[in-house]
């Protein structure tokens, strides 16, 4: 059937668009949405419910939309849960229904509406609990968690990579006023004029607002449409406005920063390649003038979510601006005067007006000769698919096929709120207000509770510039009265409250008798407002119905948060150009390639690429890393290690600073000598190690662990601009200046010193740092081993890096020199005992607990973490401490270590040592070092094993072999 009226809207009837649902053809017109199209062509179920999946259509005409959820496109341009009343209709659009199976009208789902009394509020803190043994079999595993994650959820997400670019821009301006309807274009119309920059924006494809369901309307001698043409006409034709439609404000942040998304191609059928499809705009303004409306406030009544039950307002939108008629029998239920606005423009566009079924004892304006029943409410409806009659107070059945609800307003504040204002509650008309505004945000319209037009525009001039005065408009119903809560008389069983996630009124009860009595804990626990609805049409009916379970006063049971976002956003909006490389970049060192072309397999470290070990044909991993091992324990091995964090000290005061920011002691520390440092938090505990060189007397070359390079030079820049600030120090991060080769093992020296020019190598101990030429370029060479053999670290300019190698690499040839990786690197620096901060700590031990408080100076009269280290807590000798462990097969770390079933501490650490012939591991385990020698259990999964606690030095306890 045919539901197009013969003419009026706002639709272009000259052109005809084809687009599918399901499946199925049909036309449209340009300027429908998908969902005044389906109704048009006599659709009106579109989707089925999330729990329970309940034939459901559309209910708004809005963003507030939380049925009609569909799915646009196909293959890698698929996108879920759009609502039809925001798609715009294009020739060639594609659309499934969701949540659904095999089919919209018959969907097997549906048989959970059986279940439904065991499927209530918590249900899921109730059920999916059972025996040990249950939870772990295999028919948990294959048959019941499967069908959940089927079952949960709503659309489908796409599985093939993103093909659409986005993009994202910055903008200042004065004002930015949010919202285009009647308020929002008099505040930009009024702030403009002066010549302020100013920006209005609006989620909807075209400006106007509820002006643009308004045929009758005349502002100023002009209808309504006229009007709303002249104003953004007005407005664009000022060199400092710019009108964005299709653009929401997803996101109020501090000092006026205002996130919003515009949709630039999802309206065309063909979008030019390369156009970006989305674009994210961070706009800082000196003023916001929010003017982002109500929205009309569904009724709580059994069936009141059937297809053809719908909101008073978006009944009326569809006939007057998309000249749809939604149905042809009609009954109106409510509390406010929407429904007589609503019930006069249905009835001239041919909809029978069978009932106006009003709760109040009187209504404010001209009833028009409807048929209104006085104190009377819809208790509950009939019918499967659709709506085929509705039941009102006192037992009467009215046959129709389309129900409308006007439970009142309720202000759009999720922005205000997001921005740190204050509600206030207006108890005459059960609705949160703005109250107290941040600085530089006002509020205009219907959002701060202004309704009707003439008295929203007058508001919105007077936020643009103060200025005050009348505005004629006539032929206007204003908004008046409201209700919330359950309609009296009807049941609480599918009365629902959130459309969207399936709550009834007896679900808000149940939390209630259960014990909950904040409206955060009833949202959560029967996930009312959740989800992309986010509470816009059920938050005050939810709020009202707990507040007359608990007999207390709305304001009193409190108000749920209104989180960011509150219409969504994609993923893409979101990311913009941060995608692939340029969201995760890949950092190589310069000898990258070198170690790729000889076979290397790569690892991620950060956000570096580290070689883990050079298989050899045939080879397995375990084999190439004991072999690399080996290597560099008999001759010598070649290490890539640019990735270590290099920063740079310099200054007068450069060991001052030193001094506080480490534990360790670096004023008496002479030039050319090294030191290992500590660095703490401000909490005392282990934040970042590595090896410090002197270089000159106000010079320091301090090295990090890779991933925590960014970490201690804020730490430094922090303390260094806010606390020592007397200090005449200068930081520089020089980590990708320097290209790092080491080579480690008893022949390295032989290997690197015929390629170096101006060190002594018979008085360079260890421990040492000089600046010199390697191959003919600037170096610094440092004597520094993290394998316990002897070793040297070349730093040279990153872009001499590979060359140096290569000569290295041609030098050790020779003795059988072998590259190895990270793989080995890990196994050599554990047999020494040498720890990985973030692997061997956790953030909460101290210098003392990971066997580092020899490192701390005993002298040192303040250094950053000191006070927090002389804590009764930090001293305790039950603290974890890091030991050593011998096992007798490996276990992955983190398995627990356990005294009987008490958990006692945890491996970190562990691996097969081809040096050593056995298992090692590294250990965090309650007072640790008193526990020396003594066997303890190992959890590796169902079974114990068990370890001997020692020393964390399994390799050269004396030493001997650094020094060479």
């Amino acid at each position: 059937m045919n539901f197009r009226l013969p003419e009026g809207g706002r639709i272009d009837r000259t052109r005809t668009l084809r687009f599918t649902f399901d499946g199925r053809s049909y036309t449209g017109h340009p300027g429908d949405t998908l969902a005044s199209a389906l109704l048009a062509n006599g659709v009106h179920l579109m989707g089925r419910s999330f729990k329970y999946h309940r034939p459901r259509g559309v209910l708004s005409a809005g963003g507030e939309e939380p049925n009609a959820l569909v799915t646009i496109g196909a293959g890698a341009r698929h996108t879920p849960n759009l609502r039809a009343t925001q798609v715009e209709l294009f020739d060639g659009l594609t659309a499934q229904s969701q949540n659904r199976w095999p089919s919209l009208a018959v969907d097997a789902g549906a048989v959970a509406q059986a279940a439904s009394p065991l499927l209530g509020a918590g249900f899921y803190y109730k059920t999916f609990m059972g025996p040990h043994a249950l939870t772990r079999g295999s028919a948990w595993h294959r048959v019941y968690e499967p069908a959940i994650r089927r079952a949960a959820g709503l659309g489908i997400a796409p599985t093939q990579a993103d093909p659409d670019s986005y993009t994202q821009r910055y903008a200042h301006c004065d004002v930015l006023v949010v919202g285009a309807g009647a308020a929002g274009l008099a505040a930009a119309l009024a702030a403009s004029a002066g010549g302020a920059r100013a920006m209005l924006v609006d989620e909807q494809a075209e400006c106007g607002g509820g002006l643009l369901a308004e045929p009758d309307l005349v502002i100023e001698g002009m209808s309504a449409a006229s009007w709303v043409s002249t104003a953004l006409g007005t407005l664009r034709a000022r060199a400092d406005v710019v009108v964005l439609p299709r653009t929401t404000a997803f996101g109020m942040f501090a000092q006026n920063y205002v996130g919003l998304v515009e949709r630039l191609t999802d309206h065309l059928p063909a979008p030019s390649p390369g156009l970006a499809r989305e674009r994210v705009w961070k706009v800082r303004a000196a003023h916001v003038i929010l003017a982002t409306g109500a929205i009309e406030r569904p009724l709580v009544f059994a069936g009141n979510d059937r297809p053809g039950v719908m909101l008073a307002s978006a009944a009326r939108a569809y006939a007057t601006r998309w000249a749809v008629k939604p149905g042809t029998r009609a009954v109106l239920a409510g509390a406010d005067d929407s429904l007589y606005a609503a019930a006069r423009d249905l009835a001239r566009s041919g909809v029978a007006i069978t009932a106006i079924a009003d709760l109040r004892d009187a209504a404010a304006c001209d009833t028009d000769g409807f048929p209104v029943r006085l104190r009377t409410g819809v208790t509950g409806t009939r019918g499967r698919l659709r709506v085929t009659s509705a039941e009102l107070s006192g037992g009467e059945r009215v046959v129709c096929d389309l129900v409308l609800m006007a439970g009142g307003w309720t202000p759009s504040l999720h922005l205000f709120s997001q921005a740190r204002g204050k509600l206030t509650f207006d108890a005459d008309r059960s609705i949160y207000l703005p109250g107290e505004a941040p600085e530089g945000i006002v509020s205009a319209g219907a959002c701060r509770g202004v309704f009707g037009i003439a008295a929203c525009l007058q508001d919105g001039y007077a936020a643009g510039d103060g200025r005050s005065g009348a505005v004629a408009v006539n032929r206007e119903i204003v908004p008046n009265g409201g209700f919330t809560g359950l309609v009296p008389g009807s049941k609480p069983r599918k009365a629902f409250v959130d459309f969207q996630n399936d709550v009834e009124a007896a679900d808000i009860r149940q939390a209630i008798d259960e014990g909950f009595r904040s409206i955060e804990h009833v949202k959560r626990y029967t996930t009312t407002g959740m989800a992309t609805d986010q509470g816009k049409t059920s938050n005050l009916n939810a709020l009202a119905i707990a507040a007359d379970a608990l007999g207390r006063p709305m304001p009193q049971v409190g108000l749920t948060t209104f989180r960011m976002p509150y219409t969504p956003v994609s993923f893409g909006a979101l990311a913009g150009h941060a995608r692939g490389e340029l969201l995760d970049p890949v950092r190589p060192t310069p000898m990258h390639a070198w170690a790729a072309a000889r076979g290397a397999v790569f690892e991620d470290v950060g956000q570096w690429k580290r070689a883990h070990h050079f298989p050899r044909p045939g080879e397995s991993a375990a084999d190439a890393v004991a072999r690399e091992c080996r290597a560099v324990r008999e001759g010598a091995g070649l290490f890539d290690a640019s990735t270590l964090g290099k920063i740079e000290v310099v200054g007068p005061d450069a060991a001052a600073f030193l001094e506080r920011i480490y534990v360790n002691a670096f004023a008496k520390l002479a030039p050319g000598r090294c030191r290992y440092a500590v660095m703490l938090s401000e909490a005392g505990f282990v934040m970042d190690d590595g090896v410090i060189g002197h270089l000159a007397p106000d010079r320091f070359h301090v090295t990090t662990t890779t991933s925590g390079a960014a970490q201690v030079l804020h730490q430094m820049e922090d303390f260094l601009q806010t606390e020592f600030t007397e200090l005449q120090v200068w930081l520089t991060s020089v980590t990708e200046q320097w290209a790092v080769i080491a080579v480690q093992g008893p022949k390295s020296r032989e290997v690197i010193a015929p390629l170096v020019e101006g060190v002594d190598f018979t008085n360079f101990p260890h421990m040492s740092v000089t600046e010199c030429r390697v191959c003919g370029h600037n170096a610094r060479l440092f004597r520094v081993s993290f394998t316990g053999e002897m070793g040297f670290e070349i730093n040279v300019p990153a872009g001499h890096g590979a060359e140096v190698l290569e000569a290295v690499w041609g030098r050790g040839q020779a003795i059988g020199m072998e590259p190895y990786g990270t793989g080995a690197m890990h196994v050599l620096r554990a047999e020494k005992g040498y720890i990985v901060i973030g692997q061997d700590t956790d953030g909460t031990m101290t210098p003392g607990d990971a066997g580092l408080g020899w490192a701390v100076g005993k002298n040192k009269r303040d250094f950053v973490g000191k006070r927090s280290l002389s804590r009764p807590d930090m001293t305790v000798p039950s603290r974890p401490q890091l030991v050593g462990l011998l096992i007798d097969e490996p276990v992955q770390e983190g398995s627990q270590i356990v005294e009987g079933a008490r958990p006692i501490g945890h491996v970190t650490s562990c691996y097969r040592s081809a040096t050593l012939g056995r298992v090692i591991a590294m250990a965090v385990i309650e007072g640790g070092r008193s526990r020396m020698g003594v066997t303890v259990a190992v959890r590796a999964g169902d079974r114990r094993l068990a370890g001997t606690v020692t020393s964390a030095v399994f390799y050269d306890p004396e030493g001997a072999r650094l020094h060479g």
